[in-house]
Protein backbone atom coordinates (compact mmCIF):
# COMPACT_ATOMS: atom_id res chain seq x y z
CA UNK A 1 0.00 0.00 0.00
CA UNK A 2 1.20 3.91 -0.85
CA UNK A 3 0.06 5.50 2.52
CA UNK A 4 -2.07 8.48 2.56
CA UNK A 5 0.57 11.37 1.86
CA UNK A 6 0.25 15.10 0.78
CA UNK A 7 1.02 16.45 -2.43
CA UNK A 8 2.58 19.25 -3.83
CA UNK A 9 -0.70 21.00 -5.00
CA UNK A 10 -1.92 22.08 -8.39
CA UNK A 11 -2.69 25.03 -10.97
CA UNK A 12 -6.11 24.90 -12.57
CA UNK A 13 -6.48 27.40 -15.95
CA UNK A 14 -9.71 28.00 -17.39
CA UNK A 15 -10.94 30.83 -19.42
CA UNK A 16 -14.31 32.92 -18.86
CA UNK A 17 -16.83 32.82 -21.77
CA UNK A 18 -17.89 36.13 -23.12
CA UNK A 19 -21.67 35.22 -22.32
CA UNK A 20 -20.62 35.18 -18.41
CA UNK A 21 -19.52 39.39 -18.89
CA UNK A 22 -21.15 40.94 -15.69
CA UNK A 23 -21.23 37.61 -13.66
CA UNK A 24 -19.25 37.66 -10.00
CA UNK A 25 -16.08 35.40 -10.55
CA UNK A 26 -16.88 33.72 -7.27
CA UNK A 27 -20.59 33.01 -8.98
CA UNK A 28 -19.18 31.64 -11.98
CA UNK A 29 -17.14 29.27 -10.46
CA UNK A 30 -19.43 28.08 -8.25
CA UNK A 31 -21.85 27.38 -11.04
CA UNK A 32 -19.02 25.81 -13.25
CA UNK A 33 -17.56 23.64 -10.46
CA UNK A 34 -20.35 22.97 -8.36
CA UNK A 35 -18.09 20.56 -5.67
CA UNK A 36 -17.61 24.37 -3.69
CA UNK A 37 -19.82 27.20 -3.28
CA UNK A 38 -19.53 30.77 -3.67
CA UNK A 39 -18.11 31.55 -0.93
CA UNK A 40 -15.97 28.90 -0.60
CA UNK A 41 -14.70 30.61 -3.81
CA UNK A 42 -14.78 33.90 -2.22
CA UNK A 43 -12.36 32.79 0.43
CA UNK A 44 -9.68 31.34 -1.96
CA UNK A 45 -10.14 34.42 -3.56
CA UNK A 46 -8.84 36.55 -0.76
CA UNK A 47 -6.40 33.91 0.00
CA UNK A 48 -4.56 35.21 -2.96
CA UNK A 49 -5.16 31.84 -4.99
CA UNK A 50 -6.47 33.17 -7.75
CA UNK A 51 -5.39 34.75 -10.69
CA UNK A 52 -6.85 36.81 -13.58
CA UNK A 53 -5.17 37.62 -16.60
CA UNK A 54 -1.71 37.01 -14.70
CA UNK A 55 -2.49 39.50 -11.95
CA UNK A 56 -3.06 37.99 -8.61
CA UNK A 57 -6.84 38.73 -6.92
CA UNK A 58 -7.65 39.70 -3.19
CA UNK A 59 -10.95 40.25 -3.32
CA UNK A 60 -13.76 39.24 -6.07
CA UNK A 61 -14.70 41.36 -9.33
CA UNK A 62 -17.04 41.39 -11.61
CA UNK A 63 -15.97 39.71 -15.50
CA UNK A 64 -15.70 41.18 -18.32
CA UNK A 65 -15.74 37.65 -20.18
CA UNK A 66 -12.68 36.21 -21.82
CA UNK A 67 -10.55 36.27 -18.92
CA UNK A 68 -8.03 33.49 -18.06
CA UNK A 69 -8.30 32.34 -14.57
CA UNK A 70 -5.52 30.47 -12.96
CA UNK A 71 -6.25 28.68 -9.84
CA UNK A 72 -3.32 27.71 -7.34
CA UNK A 73 -4.76 25.17 -5.27
CA UNK A 74 -2.31 24.15 -1.97
CA UNK A 75 -1.78 20.85 -0.85
CA UNK A 76 -3.39 18.23 0.14
CA UNK A 77 -3.94 14.64 1.74
CA UNK A 78 -4.57 12.37 -0.97
CA UNK A 79 -5.81 8.60 0.54
CA UNK A 80 -3.70 5.43 1.01
CA UNK A 81 -3.91 3.69 -2.03
CA UNK A 82 -2.61 -0.39 -3.43
CA UNK A 83 0.66 0.59 -5.63
CA UNK A 84 1.16 -3.72 -6.58
CA UNK A 85 -0.34 -5.56 -9.81
CA UNK A 86 -0.08 -8.41 -11.52
CA UNK A 87 0.94 -8.12 -15.04
CA UNK A 88 -0.87 -9.81 -17.38
CA UNK A 89 1.12 -8.65 -20.72
CA UNK A 90 4.14 -7.11 -21.60
CA UNK A 91 6.00 -7.03 -25.17
CA UNK A 92 7.89 -3.70 -24.22
CA UNK A 93 5.03 -1.16 -25.75
CA UNK A 94 2.02 -2.69 -25.14
CA UNK A 95 1.11 -3.23 -21.29
CA UNK A 96 -1.79 -4.86 -19.99
CA UNK A 97 -2.28 -5.55 -16.11
CA UNK A 98 -4.99 -6.73 -13.55
CA UNK A 99 -5.12 -3.43 -11.74
CA UNK A 100 -6.36 -4.09 -8.04
CA UNK A 101 -9.36 -2.13 -6.51
CA UNK A 102 -9.17 1.16 -5.05
CA UNK A 103 -6.41 2.21 -7.15
CA UNK A 104 -7.62 4.95 -9.16
CA UNK A 105 -6.30 5.19 -12.60
CA UNK A 106 -6.18 9.08 -14.03
CA UNK A 107 -5.81 12.06 -11.35
CA UNK A 108 -9.33 13.09 -10.56
CA UNK A 109 -11.59 13.08 -7.57
CA UNK A 110 -9.09 14.09 -5.38
CA UNK A 111 -6.00 12.38 -6.63
CA UNK A 112 -3.57 13.49 -8.31
CA UNK A 113 -0.38 11.13 -7.56
CA UNK A 114 -2.01 8.84 -6.05
CA UNK A 115 -3.04 6.92 -9.31
CA UNK A 116 -1.80 4.32 -12.09
CA UNK A 117 -0.73 6.99 -14.72
CA UNK A 118 1.60 8.51 -11.61
CA UNK A 119 2.91 5.29 -10.38
CA UNK A 120 3.58 4.05 -14.10
CA UNK A 121 5.51 6.65 -14.96
CA UNK A 122 9.08 5.89 -14.44
CA UNK A 123 7.74 3.07 -16.92
CA UNK A 124 6.80 5.14 -19.76
CA UNK A 125 3.80 3.41 -20.40
CA UNK A 126 0.12 5.46 -20.29
CA UNK A 127 -3.54 4.27 -19.22
CA UNK A 128 -5.09 4.11 -22.80
CA UNK A 129 -8.62 3.55 -21.04
CA UNK A 130 -10.35 4.08 -17.33
CA UNK A 131 -11.35 1.23 -15.41
CA UNK A 132 -13.05 2.30 -12.38
CA UNK A 133 -11.37 3.29 -9.21
CA UNK A 134 -12.81 -0.01 -7.42
CA UNK A 135 -13.14 -2.00 -10.34
CA UNK A 136 -10.02 -4.54 -10.79
CA UNK A 137 -9.17 -6.29 -13.49
CA UNK A 138 -7.64 -5.36 -16.83
CA UNK A 139 -6.63 -2.73 -17.80
CA UNK A 140 -4.48 -1.56 -21.05
CA UNK A 141 -1.88 0.67 -21.18
CA UNK A 142 1.16 1.27 -23.70
CA UNK A 143 3.98 3.71 -24.15
CA UNK A 144 4.19 4.38 -27.64
CA UNK A 145 1.95 7.32 -28.60
CA UNK A 146 1.04 6.28 -31.52
CA UNK A 147 -0.17 2.54 -29.89
CA UNK A 148 -2.02 3.83 -27.21
CA UNK A 149 -4.06 6.34 -30.38
CA UNK A 150 -4.69 3.04 -32.09
CA UNK A 151 -6.02 1.25 -29.22
CA UNK A 152 -8.11 3.80 -27.89
CA UNK A 153 -9.98 3.79 -31.13
CA UNK A 154 -10.39 0.25 -30.54
CA UNK A 155 -12.12 1.04 -26.88
CA UNK A 156 -14.66 3.36 -28.97
CA UNK A 157 -18.39 1.96 -29.51
CA UNK A 158 -17.39 1.49 -32.97
CA UNK A 159 -13.94 -0.38 -32.16
CA UNK A 160 -13.17 -3.74 -32.06
CA UNK A 161 -12.23 -4.60 -28.61
CA UNK A 162 -14.78 -7.08 -26.31
CA UNK A 163 -14.75 -6.43 -22.71
CA UNK A 164 -16.59 -8.97 -20.48
CA UNK A 165 -16.51 -8.17 -16.65
CA UNK A 166 -18.08 -10.25 -13.86
CA UNK A 167 -20.14 -7.95 -11.85
CA UNK A 168 -22.30 -8.99 -8.47
CA UNK A 169 -25.60 -7.71 -8.12
CA UNK A 170 -28.90 -7.90 -6.82
CA UNK A 171 -30.94 -10.64 -8.63
CA UNK A 172 -32.10 -9.49 -11.69
CA UNK A 173 -35.88 -10.71 -12.10
CA UNK A 174 -36.42 -12.85 -15.43
CA UNK A 175 -32.68 -14.15 -16.11
CA UNK A 176 -32.23 -17.29 -15.23
CA UNK A 177 -29.14 -19.53 -16.39
CA UNK A 178 -28.36 -20.17 -20.21
CA UNK A 179 -30.30 -16.89 -20.97
CA UNK A 180 -28.81 -13.51 -22.20
CA UNK A 181 -30.62 -10.63 -21.55
CA UNK A 182 -29.49 -7.20 -23.23
CA UNK A 183 -29.95 -3.91 -22.03
CA UNK A 184 -29.51 -0.95 -24.45
CA UNK A 185 -31.09 2.28 -22.54
CA UNK A 186 -29.22 5.28 -22.91
CA UNK A 187 -26.79 6.55 -20.45
CA UNK A 188 -28.18 10.05 -18.74
CA UNK A 189 -26.77 13.12 -17.27
CA UNK A 190 -28.57 14.09 -13.82
CA UNK A 191 -28.78 16.74 -11.50
CA UNK A 192 -26.41 16.19 -8.55
CA UNK A 193 -25.86 18.02 -4.88
CA UNK A 194 -22.12 17.72 -4.82
CA UNK A 195 -20.92 17.31 -8.58
CA UNK A 196 -23.34 19.51 -10.36
CA UNK A 197 -24.36 16.65 -12.96
CA UNK A 198 -23.76 12.86 -12.54
CA UNK A 199 -24.45 10.10 -15.10
CA UNK A 200 -27.25 7.78 -13.98
CA UNK A 201 -30.19 5.48 -15.14
CA UNK A 202 -32.83 7.35 -16.61
CA UNK A 203 -34.84 8.62 -14.01
CA UNK A 204 -38.57 6.99 -13.49
CA UNK A 205 -40.12 10.40 -12.31
CA UNK A 206 -39.45 13.22 -15.20
CA UNK A 207 -36.69 15.87 -14.10
CA UNK A 208 -33.89 17.65 -16.14
CA UNK A 209 -31.13 15.49 -18.35
CA UNK A 210 -28.74 17.25 -19.50
CA UNK A 211 -27.09 14.90 -22.17
CA UNK A 212 -27.82 10.87 -22.81
CA UNK A 213 -25.49 8.49 -24.32
CA UNK A 214 -26.61 5.30 -26.44
CA UNK A 215 -24.89 1.79 -24.45
CA UNK A 216 -25.61 -1.55 -25.05
CA UNK A 217 -24.52 -4.24 -22.41
CA UNK A 218 -25.42 -8.38 -22.39
CA UNK A 219 -26.07 -10.23 -19.16
CA UNK A 220 -25.84 -13.91 -18.54
CA UNK A 221 -26.33 -15.25 -15.54
CA UNK A 222 -23.15 -17.38 -13.90
CA UNK A 223 -24.19 -18.07 -9.89
CA UNK A 224 -27.47 -17.11 -8.17
CA UNK A 225 -26.73 -16.77 -4.11
CA UNK A 226 -29.22 -15.62 -1.19
CA UNK A 227 -26.82 -12.59 -1.36
CA UNK A 228 -27.36 -11.95 -5.31
CA UNK A 229 -26.50 -12.74 -8.66
CA UNK A 230 -22.96 -13.28 -10.29
CA UNK A 231 -23.39 -12.23 -13.87
CA UNK A 232 -21.14 -11.82 -16.97
CA UNK A 233 -21.48 -8.46 -18.27
CA UNK A 234 -20.07 -7.88 -22.11
CA UNK A 235 -20.14 -4.33 -23.60
CA UNK A 236 -18.75 -2.97 -26.73
CA UNK A 237 -19.97 0.66 -25.98
CA UNK A 238 -17.84 1.68 -22.61
CA UNK A 239 -20.09 4.69 -21.30
CA UNK A 240 -19.10 6.38 -18.10
CA UNK A 241 -20.30 3.55 -15.56
CA UNK A 242 -22.46 1.72 -17.86
CA UNK A 243 -22.40 -1.60 -16.33
CA UNK A 244 -23.42 0.22 -12.46
CA UNK A 245 -25.87 2.22 -14.58
CA UNK A 246 -27.43 -0.57 -16.80
CA UNK A 247 -27.95 -2.60 -13.80
CA UNK A 248 -29.47 0.54 -11.95
CA UNK A 249 -31.62 0.71 -14.56
CA UNK A 250 -33.12 -2.90 -14.26
CA UNK A 251 -33.80 -2.62 -10.66
CA UNK A 252 -30.61 -4.81 -9.36
CA UNK A 253 -27.99 -2.28 -8.65
CA UNK A 254 -24.59 -3.66 -8.18
CA UNK A 255 -23.84 -5.18 -4.19
CA UNK A 256 -22.93 -2.42 -2.02
CA UNK A 257 -23.11 -0.07 -4.95
CA UNK A 258 -23.44 3.56 -2.84
CA UNK A 259 -24.67 5.72 -5.80
CA UNK A 260 -26.70 3.74 -7.80
CA UNK A 261 -29.52 2.96 -5.72
CA UNK A 262 -33.14 1.12 -6.67
CA UNK A 263 -35.88 2.74 -8.13
CA UNK A 264 -33.31 4.08 -10.36
CA UNK A 265 -32.06 6.45 -7.53
CA UNK A 266 -28.82 8.22 -7.03
CA UNK A 267 -27.68 9.07 -4.19
CA UNK A 268 -27.42 12.47 -2.92
CA UNK A 269 -24.46 11.88 -0.70
CA UNK A 270 -22.11 9.95 -2.38
CA UNK A 271 -20.14 10.16 -5.96
CA UNK A 272 -18.95 8.00 -8.43
CA UNK A 273 -15.35 6.94 -6.94
CA UNK A 274 -17.20 6.04 -3.57
CA UNK A 275 -16.58 2.05 -3.32
CA UNK A 276 -18.60 -1.16 -1.48
CA UNK A 277 -19.47 -2.67 -4.96
CA UNK A 278 -17.18 -5.68 -6.67
CA UNK A 279 -17.07 -5.25 -10.50
CA UNK A 280 -14.04 -7.08 -12.29
CA UNK A 281 -12.63 -7.03 -15.46
CA UNK A 282 -12.60 -10.40 -16.60
CA UNK A 283 -11.60 -11.04 -20.42
CA UNK A 284 -10.56 -8.90 -23.10
CA UNK A 285 -10.01 -9.48 -26.99
CA UNK A 286 -10.25 -7.70 -30.31
CA UNK A 287 -7.18 -5.75 -30.05
CA UNK A 288 -5.47 -5.82 -33.27
CA UNK A 289 -2.25 -5.84 -31.05
CA UNK A 290 -3.11 -8.96 -29.45
CA UNK A 291 -3.80 -10.85 -32.59
CA UNK A 292 -6.71 -13.53 -31.48
CA UNK A 293 -5.37 -13.22 -28.44
CA UNK A 294 -8.13 -13.29 -25.40
CA UNK A 295 -6.72 -12.20 -22.22
CA UNK A 296 -8.41 -13.10 -18.63
CA UNK A 297 -7.52 -12.63 -15.24
CA UNK A 298 -9.88 -14.24 -12.79
CA UNK A 299 -11.69 -12.21 -10.13
CA UNK A 300 -9.76 -12.52 -6.49
CA UNK A 301 -10.88 -14.78 -3.36
CA UNK A 302 -9.98 -11.22 -1.35
CA UNK A 303 -12.63 -9.43 -3.57
CA UNK A 304 -15.10 -11.60 -2.24
CA UNK A 305 -14.59 -11.38 1.34
CA UNK A 306 -14.49 -7.71 0.54
CA UNK A 307 -18.00 -7.31 -0.63
CA UNK A 308 -19.66 -9.70 1.80
CA UNK A 309 -17.88 -7.02 4.25
CA UNK A 310 -19.58 -4.12 2.68
CA UNK A 311 -22.98 -5.65 2.65
CA UNK A 312 -22.57 -6.67 5.93
CA UNK A 313 -21.98 -3.38 6.89
CA UNK A 314 -25.03 -2.14 5.39
CA UNK A 315 -27.27 -4.38 7.26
Amino acid sequence: MKPAAFNDGWTYRDRVPVGAAGTWLSCWLAERYQHSAGEVWRQRIHSGELDCNGQRLTADRRLAGGEAVLWRRPPWLEEAIPDQWETIHDDGDLLVINKPSGLPVMPGGGFLLHTLTALLEPTGARPVHRLGRFTSGLQVCARDPMTRAALSKQFRPEGSCRKVYQAWAQRVPGLEQGQTLTVTNDVVERQHPLLGWVWGPEPLKQEPIRKRLTARSELELLERTAEGDRLQVTITTGRPHQIRIHLAQLGSPLLGDPLYLLNREISATATPGDGGYRLHAWQLSGLPHLGETTLQVDPSVEGDQALRNSINREK
